[in-house]
C-alpha cells in the first residue's frame, strides 16, 4: 500500500507541458452557437408539426440539458455526490502502469490494492442513504437541486468509476478478463440503476454517452482522464481519440436539424426546399467525416499505445444473474455513436445493433430519434424526374458513407493487430474474442472484419 500512496502523491503533479500538448493537438470542433440557438428555436416552433422535430427537441431538452452534444456540469452537484469526483481523480494515477506485468499473481495483487483503496475511500466519504435520497428525488421528477447538466456530469463520473473498479489496472490484463462477475461497492451500485433508468438503458457497463460525451465539461475539456502520469504519446493519443467522438456530435447536430427539415419539406411536397437541405447534409457529412480521416492516423493516435492504453478501459465483459439467467455485458463500441445510427436511419438503411443491444447501450431518446428518422425516411418514395436531383444528392451521401466505412475497415485493423501480450484478444464493444476455438489474432479479428464488410455491403 505504501508504494501506491507514493505513486498517488507523485501522480498528482501533472505537468503544464503535457496539458499544453493536449490543447495544441486536440481542440473542439468549430461550431456556430448562434445558429444552433436558432435551430433549437425553430424546432420548438415546429415540434407540433412533425414527429422528427419533436423527438430531436426532446433529445436536446432532456438528455442534452438544452444543447447537443449534451451539456455536462462537473462542479455544481448536490453535496452528497461530490466525493465521487474527488475519489476518481485521486486514484486515477494508480490505475495505469508503464510496464504491464504478465504475472497473474502480481496483477491480482495490484488490482486488489486498487479496489481495496477505492472501497475504503468510498466507504469513508460517501453517505449511501443521502445518495439514494438524492437520486430518488430526481427520479420523482424534482430536478430543482440537481439540474440536467449536473446530472449528466454525475452520470459520467459514476460510469468511469465503475469502469476503473472493473479493471483496476491499465493496461487490461488476463486475470481481469477472466472474471465473470464483479462485486461492486454499494456506493457504485446504488446510484447506477437510477442513472440507467433516467436514460432508458439497462447495461451494467457505461456507454458512449456517459463515458465519452458527458466526460466533456462546459469548456470542452475532458474531466476524467485514464492515463494520468503516462508518456505524452499515450496521453495525447487518448485525448485525440475521445475528442473525435465528441467533435462528431458537435458537427452532427446541424445535420440532425437538416434531416428534420428535409423530411418536413418532402412531406409538404416542397421539393426545392427539400433539395436545399439534402445538399446541406451532403456538405456537412463530408466535413464531419474529416474528423476521422484527419485524426485516426498513426501520427495522432499511435498504433503502439491505443490497444493497451486507450481501448481497454472502455471494455467490460462481465455480467450478473437476471431472472435466473447469466447476462454478460459489453463495453463501448463505435456502433453506439448516434451520428451513424441517425444517418443510417435517415437513408433508410437497417440498423446494425439488435433490439436487445439498443436497449442495453443506447439512451432511449437517441433510440426514439433514430426510429422517427427511419419511419419518415423518404428515399424509397423518390420517383420520376421531379425527384432526380434529390435522389442524386442522396446517392452522394450514401457514397460518402460507403467510402468512410471502407476506409475505417482498413484503418482499424492495424490498431487491433498490435501486440498486447499482457491480455487476451479483446475489443471494447465485443469483449474477449479469444477462446478454445480461436487463438491467433488473425482468426480472432476475422469475425470483426466480416462484420465491417457486411455493414459496407448493406450501405447502399
Amino acid at each position: 500500500m505504501n508504494l501506491f500512496l507514493c505513486l498517488l502523491t507523485a501522480g498528482a503533479l501533472v505537468t503544464i507541458s503535457r496539458s499544453l500538448l493536449w490543447r495544441i493537438r486536440s481542440q473542439p470542433a468549430k461550431v456556430n452557437e448562434t445558429e444552433n440557438v436558432s435551430r433549437i428555436r425553430d424546432l420548438k416552433a415546429i415540434k407540433e408539426r412533425h414527429e422528427t422535430a419533436a423527438t430531436l427537441l426532446e433529445l436536446v431538452d432532456k438528455d442534452g440539458a438544452g444543447a447537443w452534444p449534451p451539456k455536462a456540469n462537473h462542479e455544481s452537484w448536490p453535496i452528497a455526490l461530490r466525493p465521487y469526483k474527488d475519489i476518481y481523480l485521486e486514484l486515477i494515477v494508480l490505475l495505469p502502469t508503464a510496464e504491464p506485468s504478465r504475472d497473474d499473481d502480481m496483477n491480482n495483487e495490484r488490482r486488489n490494492q486498487y479496489r481495496s483503496l477505492m472501497r475504503k475511500l468510498l466507504e469513508e466519504r460517501i453517505n449511501i442513504a443521502q445518495v439514494d435520497a438524492t437520486m430518488a428525488t430526481v427520479e420523482s421528477g424534482n430536478w430543482d437541486a440537481f439540474p440536467r447538466d449536473a446530472y449528466n456530469g454525475f452520470y459520467a463520473c459514476v460510469a468511469v468509476c465503475r469502469h476503473a473498479y472493473r479493471w483496476a489496472t491499465i493496461p487490461v490484463v488476463k486475470v481481469a478478463q477472466r472474471e465473470k462477475v464483479v462485486d461492486f461497492p454499494q456506493e457504485l451500485d446504488v446510484p447506477w440503476p437510477y442513472l440507467q433508468r433516467t436514460f432508458g438503458v439497462t447495461a451494467e457497463s457505461g456507454n458512449n454517452t456517459a463515458n465519452v460525451l458527458h466526460n466533456f465539461d462546459e469548456r470542452g475539456e475532458r474531466v476524467y482522464k485514464i492515463n494520468v502520469g503516462m508518456s505524452d504519446l499515450i496521453t495525447s493519443s487518448e485525448e485525440v481519440f475521445f475528442r473525435m467522438f465528441y467533435n462528431v456530435e458537435l458537427l452532427a447536430f446541424p445535420i440532425y436539424y437538416e434531416m428534420v427539415r428535409a423530411i418536413i419539406y418532402f412531406d409538404d411536397d416542397d421539393k426545392s426546399s427539400c433539395l436545399n437541405h439534402i445538399e446541406n447534409i451532403s456538405l456537412r457529412v463530408r466535413h464531419l467525416l474529416l474528423i476521422f480521416y484527419e485524426n485516426l492516423t498513426e501520427s495522432r493516435v499511435s498504433h503502439s499505445v491505443w490497444l493497451s492504453y486507450v481501448q481497454g478501459f472502455q471494455g467490460w465483459g462481465v455480467g450478473r444473474m437476471v431472472d435466473g439467467e447469466f447476462i454478460k455485458y459489453d463495453g463501448l463500441s463505435g456502433n453506439h455513436v448516434l451520428f451513424f445510427q441517425a444517418l443510417d436511419a435517415f437513408l433508410g438503411i437497417n440498423r446494425y445493433l439488435s433490439d436487445e443491444n439498443m436497449t442495453r447501450y443506447i439512451p432511449v431518446n437517441q433510440r426514439k430519434l433514430c426510429l422517427a428518422l427511419k419511419k419518415h425516411s423518404f428515399r424509397d418514395k423518390l420517383k420520376g424526374c421531379s425527384d432526380m436531383q434529390i435522389e442524386d444528392e442522396i446517392k452522394k451521401i450514401v457514397n460518402q458513407l460507403r467510402v468512410f466505412r471502407a476506409a475505417h475497415r482498413a484503418r482499424v485493423i492495424p490498431y487491433l493487430e498490435q501486440p498486447a501480450p499482457e491480455r487476451l484478444i479483446m475489443t471494447a464493444g465485443k469483449s474477449v474474442l479469444e477462446g478454445p476455438t480461436v487463438s491467433g489474432i488473425k482468426e480472432a479479428l476475422k469475425v470483426l472484419d466480416e462484420m465491417m464488410a457486411n455493414r459496407l455491403r448493406e450501405t447502399v
